[in-house]
């Protein structure tokens, strides 16, 4: 007899994370993640759309085995439902969902736990199970959020910061003269032309804005912590920083498939 939270060979697991700008998919499969698949999270979107964008994902990554339970994190309330009735269709019964009534074994020590992102929880479960001690997430999106866990395991809160992209595309937006430009950082912090200036202040800001931002929560800790970074452009703006941080693809799926499990229905 299999226990309700044991993980079985034949077992595969959809996880979906709507974000503000991407919704990224996942699936699982005996405790392991197997496919993802990013798609764009429009302002508008029904049931059935949603359902051929898995449908699709499941095709093009030759996903041919029946998925077997699903769990829904999603920053966007207008989409949630949508998500959870195509995630019910291919998982034959309804979708765990990221939010009050979850188990989550976190400790919140926020103002109002309700405001904490559901990818955020994710985020934290899936780091507890990383590092051994505090952990500081640094997770790139469409913000740049920090999530603090202390050294009793708790969430003791977090920064929220516009995101990279975020902030470069408002700056060529406000200038006439300036464009987008690829991310990444140039040879030198001193530009010489408009392009390398652009990404000097962009990706070199960011990761400067990181590492500041990380030295004033160890001081208000009293002491430092591990560091993991997610997200897009993670590896690229790691391995820039001046602190030992790792950077851990897929941290909120890993996360929301820690979550099925732990509250996994007979």
């Amino acid at each position: 007899m299999t226990r309700n939270n044991e993980v079985r060979d034949d077992e595969a697991v959809l996880a979906v994370d709507v974000g503000n700008t991407a919704t990224r998919l996942g699936v699982a499969r005996a405790g392991r993640m197997v496919a993802a698949w990013d798609a764009t999270t429009p302002e508008r979107l029904t049931a059935d759309e949603a359902l051929v964008v898995l449908r699709d994902f499941f095709a093009v990554r030759s996903l041919g085995f029946e998925i077997s339970s699903a769990i829904v994190s999603s920053v966007v309330p207008a989409l949630t439902d949508v998500w959870v009735s195509a995630a019910g269709v291919v998982s034959h019964k309804r979708p765990l969902v990221v939010g009050p009534g979850l188990k989550t074994g976190l400790r919140l020590l926020f103002d109002d736990p309700g405001e904490v992102g559901s990818d955020r929880i994710a985020d934290m479960v899936a780091a507890r199970a990383i590092a051994e001690g505090p952990v500081v997430v640094v997770d790139f999106g469409t913000t740049t959020n920090f999530t603090v866990i202390d050294e009793t395991g708790a969430f003791s809160g977090g920064i929220i910061a516009p995101g990279l992209r975020l902030s470069l595309a408002a700056l060529a937006g406000a200038a006439a003269k300036l464009t987008m430009v690829e991310i990444k950082a140039p040879a030198t912090v001193i530009g010489r032309n408009t392009r390398t200036a652009m990404q000097s202040g962009a990706v070199l800001g960011e990761i400067a804005r990181i590492d500041g931002l990380i030295d004033f929560i160890w001081d208000e800790l009293g002491y430092p912590t591990d560091i993991i970074m997610s997200g897009d452009d993670a590896a690229a703006l790691c391995a820039l920083s001046r602190h030992d941080a790792v950077a851990v693809d897929d941290l909120t799926l890993k996360g929301l498939f820690r979550l099925e499990r732990l509250n996994r229905r007979k």
